[in-house]
Parts: structure tokens; C-alpha cells; sequence
């Protein structure tokens, strides 16, 4: 049911609860292991555009470098889920269980046999909307997620340092997917993963990596005031996602809401100057003002679908971000040459 009395009947996949959040829709059509386990989704109901998911069904969890594998979090994220249809069985070698399963081990509502098309088009008209599931006897209330540091519940809860290299880099933990991780150890770098309102000016660190996470960056004033301290001193800053818009505001430019946002691995993003068009990995329903952005700061990328700001760079010094995900996972690695000039600033 959406915030506009509008419902969609389906048919429940396991479990039957009722629960409220932002509806949203991705276009993938591969990566729903990735995209459900994404904190960026954190207190949204999802919307599946490809007609028929869980084909490959799920592997069994494992831990490398004490990150969950082949997932980007410990648990499936998102509050609900719906889709068109849904495969009751799999065929893939790594396989151990059910998507249907998965999802019911994990207590996720999914609503399955619902005219996801229609549904799409309708957000694409109205924009991200209010919505829940009503499953079982039990009715709850529309809540905008929005409104909630969601932040704060999906960030690590203490430092946790990933051994990789000589180069330390500290890692701002906003709702972290493990692909960020795994991509700064394979460029031969210790990471530093902090708390999103961690204090680590006083740690030893090369340069900053602020990562993706769900909800307003607006909440993040915690993050902006330490970003603000590290730009001041000069060192080398990454922003991705909400990183990307953190760094932004603290650099003291402007964000704001978008109408239905960018979830999906298909997004055309041209680089500034040179006009190459790089297809990329995007979760994020929130982003940059270009128009706010000082004298001293440029766009680095832009969205070739919508025109909006994908990226940003300082004329100057060490700081740049992009708004996509140079990690992918899922999506293409178009844009995993970012992760290198991170790193030959850090060498600079």
C-alpha cells in the first residue's frame, strides 16, 4: 500500500509481517545477493524491475579478512521486498539454499506475483514513496526512514583495522559495503574502519575514505565536522555514495532529495573535460547541488541520463569523490580506476 491509498495485491514468499518504509525500485538485472545485503537500503521497501529473481539462488556465508563473503553486510537490509515472480528453486554450482529460503531465514516480508511494472511507473511519476506491507493481522503505520540517523544503526560500532599494506588509510564506516573494503586491501593498503562519528584525527592515517550508507548526509554532522578537520590539514580524501555528498557539505555546498534516485548498475556517467562515458553501479536517493559548490571545487562527473553531479574535485588539493560505487558489486568495474588515483595521491 503507497502513502496515496494506491495497493498492489500479491502473494506472500514466507514470512508474513507488516512493515513501513520508503518505496523504492532498482533496475538490475543481476546482484540481488549484493543489493539486499547493500546498508544503503537500510529502512526501504524494494522494488525489483527485472521480472524474475532468485534463479542462482544463494551460497552458504563465509569470512574473508573477516568481511562476509560473497555479501556486502551480515544481514539482508532492506525492510521488504517485491517482486514480479520468484524462482522456488536454483541452479548454480555454489548454491546451498533457496532465494524464498534466504529471505524467510532472514524474517524479510516479500510480496511476490505484484505488477512490478505498473508499480515502477507509477514511482517514476509520484517519485520515492511512503509505503508498507500488510501481511498477517497485524497493520503498522507509513514512516518516513528519512527522518531516522539510519546511519547510526548500520556504521560499525568500534575501530576495526584491516591489515594490507604500508599506506593507512582511514575508512568512515557510514553503512559500508564489504566490497569497499575488499577493493582498498587488494591496492596493497591497511585500512582503519571507524565509526561514522568516530574522532580519528589523532590516528595515524595517510588519507580518508568516506563511505556509502542510506538516508539524509544531512544527519551526518558528525561526519561533516570531521571531514572538515581533515581538509584543513591537507590529506588525501575519497568520497563514495554519501561519502560523496558528505564530502560536499563539508566542503560547503548544498544537497538535496531526488525525485526517485538512482538504484541499479546501468547509469551513464561522463567525466568532465575528457567526455568519456563510463556505465556505473549506483544506490543513493540523495545528491549534490553543482550550482553550490566554491570557486575552488569542480564537477568531476555527470550523469548523462539527468545531468545531475555524479562526482567532484578540488582545482588543487587532494580531495575528490564520485557518487556512484568505483567497487561495483554487482555492476560493471568501468570505473575501479578511481581506487588508483586515490592511491597515487596517497603515494604524492
Amino acid at each position: 500500500m503507497l502513502e496515496d491509498g494506491t495497493t498492489y495485491s500479491g502473494v506472500s514468499l514466507g514470512t508474513e509481517a507488516s512493515v513501513a518504509g520508503e518505496v523504492v525500485f532498482n533496475t538490475g538485472m543481476v546482484g540481488y545477493l549484493e543489493a539486499l545485503t547493500d546498508p544503503s537500503y537500510r529502512g526501504q521497501i524494494l522494488v525489483l524491475t527485472y521480472p524474475f529473481i532468485g534463479n542462482y539462488g544463494v551460497p552458504k556465508a563465509t569470512r574473508e579478512n573477516r568481511l562476509p563473503s560473497p555479501f556486502e553486510s551480515d544481514r539482508v537490509q532492506v525492510s521488504g521486498l517485491i517482486v514480479s515472480e520468484a524462482a522456488l528453486g536454483y541452479s548454480h554450482w555454489a548454491a546451498t539454499r533457496s532465494f524464498a529460503q534466504w529471505l524467510e531465514d532472514e524474517r524479510i516480508p516479500v510480496v511476490v506475483g505484484v505488477d512490478t511494472r505498473a508499480l515502477t511507473k507509477q514511482l517514476r511519476t509520484a517519485g520515492s514513496t511512503l509505503g508498507k506491507i500488510v501481511g498477517g493481522t497485524v497493520d503498522v503505520s507509513f514512516e518516513d526512514p528519512n527522518l531516522s540517523n539510519l546511519v547510526s544503526q548500520v556504521s560499525v560500532s568500534k575501530p576495526v583495522i584491516y591489515p594490507g599494506g604500508p599506506r593507512r588509510v582511514v575508512l568512515v564506516d557510514c553503512g559500508c559495503k564489504a566490497s569497499i573494503v575488499r577493493s582498498l586491501l587488494r591496492h596493497g593498503v591497511t585500512v582503519i574502519r571507524v565509526p561514522w562519528d568516530y574522532d580519528f584525527l589523532n590516528e595515524e592515517f595517510d588519507g580518508v575514505v568516506i563511505s556509502n550508507g542510506p538516508g539524509d548526509p544531512r544527519m551526518c554532522s558528525a561526519t561533516v565536522a570531521h571531514i572538515r578537520r581533515v581538509i584543513e590539514q591537507n590529506k588525501p580524501v575519497l568520497g563514495i555514495c554519501l561519502g560523496h555528498q558528505i564530502l560536499a557539505l563539508a566542503a560547503g555546498a548544498k544537497t538535496y532529495k531526488l525525485k526517485f534516485g538512482h538504484r541499479g548498475q546501468n547509469q551513464p556517467c561522463l567525466e568532465e573535460g575528457t567526455k568519456r562515458c563510463y556505465i556505473t553501479s549506483q544506490n543513493h536517493g540523495y545528491a549534490v547541488d553543482p550550482r553550490t559548490l566554491p570557486a575552488s571545487w569542480e564537477p568531476w562527473f555527470t550523469n548523462a541520463n539527468d545531468g545531475t553531479n555524479e562526482g567532484l574535485r578540488h582545482r588543487s588539493q587532494p580531495f575528490m569523490s564520485v557518487q556512484f560505487h568505483p567497487e561495483a558489486a554487482p555492476g560493471p568495474v568501468d570505473t575501479e580506476h578511481v581506487f588508483d588515483r586515490f592511491l597515487d595521491l596517497l603515494h604524492d
